[in-house]
Formats: structure tokens, C-alpha cells, sequence
């Protein structure tokens, strides 16, 4: 087995505010990636008021978890607003968008089929 980490661009084996390891930028959408492979991926993104993620879909389940802000996601013609605290899961294979109607920052998993 190899040593070197699975999770990356984080400090490991110390507690961490994952808010604040992606900043807000006016006019932008930030992602930093923290595991990307053919099973998972694991991205922390903030996204100022007024950008999007358009419309697309994922070939795996992907789970919102909302760090700051409040979140609009389209799922599959729904929207449903997601607020600081709260998750919801945009199944595989729906058309999904997520909106900043205010700034917002997420924790995103996308878990693949295999």
C-alpha cells in the first residue's frame, strides 16, 4: 500500500473549517479539489451571487452538503433550495443546475457507478 494520501490539497489528521479553504471571488465559481477518481469525487466550491453550475448531468450520485449561504439546485425540472447545514442528493443521471442567488459555498461528493 502506498503512502501517499487519497485526499489531497487539505492538511491531514488535523480538524479543519472547510468553509475556509475556498474563498469567495466576485464574478467566479472556485472549486478546489480534494479526490478525484473513478469512484468518488470530493470537491469544496464557492460560488458568488449570480454564477451557476449549468445545467449537466453526473454518471454517479452527487451530494450537496451546504457550508455557507443558500444554495438553488434544480433537480430534474424541481427546485429545491438548500440553506447552510442541509443537504440534498441529485440522483445519477437527472439534468441538475445549482444557482447562487446569494454567494454560497458547498461540500460536493459525487459517488460513481462502477
Amino acid at each position: 500500500m502506498s503512502d501517499a494520501a487519497l485526499i489531497k490539497n487539505i492538511p491531514l489528521s488535523e480538524a479543519l473549517d472547510l468553509s475556509a479553504l475556498v474563498t469567495y471571488q466576485p464574478g467566479q465559481v472556485v472549486s478546489r479539489t480534494l479526490a478525484q477518481n473513478d469512484a468518488l469525487s470530493i470537491t469544496l466550491f464557492a460560488l458568488d451571487s449570480g454564477e451557476a453550475i449549468g445545467t449537466h448531468t453526473t454518471p454517479g450520485d452527487a451530494l450537496v452538503y451546504v457550508l455557507d449561504g443558500v444554495a438553488l439546485l434544480e433537480i430534474g425540472g424541481t427546485r429545491v433550495p438548500t440553506a447552510a447545514g442541509q443537504a440534498t442528493v441529485m440522483p445519477a443521471h437527472v439534468p441538475h443546475a445549482l444557482y447562487a442567488e446569494e454567494r454560497f459555498k458547498m461540500l460536493l461528493v459525487v459517488v460513481k457507478e462502477r
